[in-house]
């Protein structure tokens, strides 16, 4: 963050927050859990799954305080913060069981409190509140932008639309940069086009096809109340990394707004909800990066090494709580595992585990734990073995979203189906190489191999003996390790 006396004082604000939050926590034990993702990774439907399954009492064999009985009731308690939307639970379940569609994505913060009556392991009845912050994982890849000046944000986010597929859809934004000159005096209509073209590149780097991940600032994919604005209407100039920008230049003025960004959209998001985060679980669509190709999957392996290298991870101390918050366990989880058969499940945490790998090693030398799952916080698919000419193969059952496609036959999302997912290879490292057989959809086009993963409709569910469990794979697991010694 910049120095001076708003930084010391940022600290200072930081600090106190940190001491009164430890204070409190000695005598009533709570923990605030971050989720976040990239788009389409699933947070709505795990936070749903995640409250249904406290609430009713679900099916988590792996979660030991609830499998053994030491969690007495669970309850929902009014939003602990005023400022901040509450999390639609209630509307997100009802389109879930009731329509049998997926709840819409996260686009602002949310949160919800969940008060979780329990027993420790002594006998003693204790209250865990859990406090859970729903926001978009775009907003993470914005905090390196804090220690980042506009040109050097300039630089590496024109070297990185100059490359690849990015190259391609960024052609319009290119051929109004190449007109525009940064030492000349400020121009307002300059600047909107160049924010609304570089807006829909990135727009268009997020389509299936592509499904690219390092796309910030993430405030221009989801303006909300700020969309039109200065602070959201700046765009990357060809500038030198060391150069002054002249007054009442072209520069000078996206420099101006790029700060404004900073101090308006990222600082506050920071200090008001990230700072405070205990711990945090990382959804990540990584099926829909396998469907575009190895461009999208190395562009989501350096968005993750960013959003690793977000988080200020290590060990949760009097000291550490007085100088800086610190999230001790960050979960990375492979969401729509039910897209793939069983088989597959491992290869694909092994996949997902190569992405973090070196980012993880610098958060647990600093004292955090992190682990990877293949989970579905919601399964729509069921297992079966197949027959297919003179093989057998592991398969999965579920009703196709209305317009998915495969092998030319169109879904109506009203007709189930078995389809064999295929398997993933067993070395990480083929789904990375262009040379390999997965090429994604914009090489299938061409003719090459077509990987493809359908999206299916949540499960019809039987409504016998009052509101039914919801289907998942390893959510027990994730609960375990995100809060499960909270409950000893």
């Amino acid at each position: 963050m910049a120095p001076g006396l708003s930084g010391i004082l940022e600290e200072l604000r930081l600090s106190a927050r940190s001491l009164f939050d430890y204070g409190g926590n000695v005598f009533n034990p709570s923990i605030r859990l971050g989720v976040t993702g990239l788009s389409r990774a699933g947070k709505t439907v795990f936070i749903t799954a995640l409250i249904h399954g406290f609430l009713r009492g679900g099916r988590f064999p792996v979660f030991e305080s609830l499998s053994s009985g030491r969690i007495a009731r669970a309850r929902l308690e009014p939003q602990p913060d005023d400022a901040v939307p509450r999390f639609a639970y209630e509307s997100h379940l009802s389109t879930l069981l009731e329509q049998r569609e997926w709840p819409s994505s996260t686009t602002d913060i949310s949160e919800l409190r969940l008060a979780i009556d329990y027993q420790r392991q002594n006998g003693a009845m204790r209250t865990l509140t859990l406090d859970i912050v729903d926001y978009p994982g775009e907003w993470l890849l914005d905090l390196p932008l804090l220690n980042k000046t506009y040109e050097q944000w300039s630089a590496e986010s024109l070297a990185l639309s100059r490359s690849g597929p990015r190259a391609m859809l960024a052609a319009d934004w290119h051929a109004h940069l190449a007109t525009l000159n940064p030492t000349g005096p400020e121009n307002e209509q300059a600047t909107l086009k160049a924010a609304q073209l570089f807006t829909e590149y990135l727009r268009a780097c997020r389509q299936e096809q592509f499904a690219m991940s390092l796309l910030p600032p993430g405030r221009f994919l989801m303006p909300g109340a700020l969309a039109g604005s200065p602070a959201l209407t700046f765009a990357p100039l060809d500038v030198p990394l060391e150069g002054d920008a002249p007054g009442g230049s072209l520069w000078a003025m996206m420099r101006r707004r790029y700060e404004s960004y900073k101090d308006v959209v990222v600082r506050p998001f920071f200090r008001d909800h990230f700072a405070r985060l205990d711990r945090q679980i990382v959804l990540i669509d990584a099926l829909s990066a396998f469907n575009a190709g190895p461009d999208a999957l190395r562009d989501l392996e350096g968005a993750l090494s960013g959003i690793l290298d977000c988080f200020n991870a290590g060990r949760r101390t009097l000291l550490s709580m007085l100088l800086r918050p610190r999230i001790d366990r960050i979960l990375f989880a492979a969401t729509k595992a039910d897209h793939l058969h069983r088989t597959s499940h491992d290869r694909l945490e092994a996949i997902l585990r190569r992405m973090v790998d070196h980012a993880a090693t610098r958060a647990e030398f600093a004292g955090a734990t992190t682990d990877v799952v293949a989970l579905a916080a919601v399964r729509a698919t069921r297992e079966a073995m197949v027959q297919h000419e003179d093989e057998t193969l592991p398969s999965i059952i579920g009703t196709p979203v209305a317009g998915e496609t495969s092998g030319g036959e169109a879904f109506d999302g009203n007709t189930e189906i078995a389809t064999f997912p295929g398997d993933l290879p067993l070395i990480p490292d083929e789904l990375f190489s262009t040379a390999g057989s997965f090429r994604g959809l914009s090489a299938a086009a061409a003719g090459d191999t077509d990987f493809r993963f359908l999206r299916f409709r949540p499960p019809l569910l039987e409504r016998t003996g009052g509101e039914p469990a919801l289907p998942h794979i390893r959510l027990d697991r994730a609960l375990q390790f995100l809060i499960g010694d909270r409950l000893q």
